[in-house]
């Protein structure tokens, strides 16, 4: 298997799969038994099968306004327009009226994705091929400009629910093409950290959701100051939010996981290594003011993806009746391997096998 950034690029796409589980669902599965020189290439042949998918069903299509000069009336007539039209000795109607379009910002997406991976050397003639196929059907839809793709105007409903697994795939192609050729050309840079350390996240939570149904909870979510006495909302709103990354929960017994993927997973002092200090007293905080009432029932991880460093975390510590420490989670071993090392770590606590 062939690496980007360390990371068995098969592995990528496991991890894909948990975190955007209709990979599963869809004939995206048959690309688990190939292999990838690059991730750009994977990113090609999820998309031409999801894309293919999608055709199927038919393009997403949202009501557009259209102004149109007709001959029949056809929604509301543009009077001013249309009182225009008569003293020019012109009989159409100015009409404006509501229409469904595949001219959408989630269709344009896809198209401007599609467009640039095709012209992507990294991306083989054959994945080339199959890409364009798709690509015909995005005619009459507008390209767009990566850096002024907004995000945040995505939402998704009942009739686009399919589109958050494609945007996403999206998402990880635009935003890693941050270098350029001298003719102006985007070319995708390598998976960047940032992009693997929320991949990282959402693939450790869905797996621990899917693969372990009989957790009372598998989830993101807010552990509570615990604040004595009454205290006002004006004065809480000053206290930082306590998000985790992934809280599990089996009756009473609850595990709070840190996920952190960093470029090194140990600060040096000489010649000495430690943890990070920010974030020992992160998890430490979530897991004290989460069991306001001492039972010892609250544990926090820090789990680490694993790097090239000789050391790697492998610690638990009792900090005041409450199992806190670190581990490591190797992504550059075979996937069994992955899923073995994060069943020990739920096993450990809860003493549970998985389902």
């Amino acid at each position: 298997m062939t690496k980007d950034k360390s990371i068995y690029i098969k592995n990528i796409y496991y991890m894909l799969s948990y975190a955007f589980q209709v990979l599963k669902q869809t004939n995206c599965d048959s690309v688990s038994a190939e292999d990838f020189e690059q991730v750009q290439v994977l990113f090609a042949a999820i998309l031409t099968k999801g894309v293919s998918q999608q055709l199927k069903r038919g393009l997403y299509r949202e009501y557009i306004t259209r102004n149109e000069t007709l001959s029949v009336m056809r929604g509301e007539l543009d009077l001013q327009e249309t009182i225009q039209n008569r003293i020019q000795r012109k009989t159409r109607l100015a009409c404006e009226f509501d229409e469904l379009s595949e001219t959408n910002l989630f269709n344009q997406i896809l198209k401007t994705t599609i467009h640039y991976l095709v012209r992507d050397d990294g991306v083989d003639a054959e994945r080339k091929a199959a890409l364009k196929k798709v690509l015909v059907f995005f005619d009459g839809i507008d390209l767009l400009q990566p850096s002024e793709i907004q995000r945040v105007r995505l939402h998704y409903q009942r009739n686009n629910k399919n589109y958050e697994m494609l945007m996403n795939i999206c998402y990880f192609v635009l935003d890693g093409m941050l270098q350029t050729t001298e003719k102006g050309d985007y070319k995708m840079a390598a998976f960047s950290d940032e992009h693997m350390a929320r991949l990282y996240e959402k693939f450790i939570l869905e797996y621990y959701r899917q693969r372990y149904s009989y957790l009372t909870e598998a989830k993101v979510a807010q552990a509570k100051w615990d604040l004595v006495g009454e205290t006002s909302e004006s004065m809480i709103r000053f206290l930082p939010v306590m998000q985790t990354d992934i809280s599990l929960r089996l009756g009473d017994k609850m595990l709070i996981i840190d996920a952190k993927y960093y470029g090194r997973t140990l600060q040096q002092q000489y010649d000495k290594y430690t943890l990070h200090s920010g974030n020992v007293y992160q998890i430490f905080t979530y897991v004290k003011n989460q069991d306001k009432d001492n039972t010892g029932n609250v544990a926090g991880l820090l789990l680490y993806a694993k790097t090239d460093e000789a050391i790697t975390p492998d610690c638990m510590f009792n900090m005041g009746g409450n199992q806190i420490g670190a581990k490591t989670l190797d992504l550059n071993v075979d996937f069994k391997v992955i899923s073995a090392q994060r069943d020990k770590i739920a096993e450990d606590f809860f003493g549970a096998q998985v389902a």
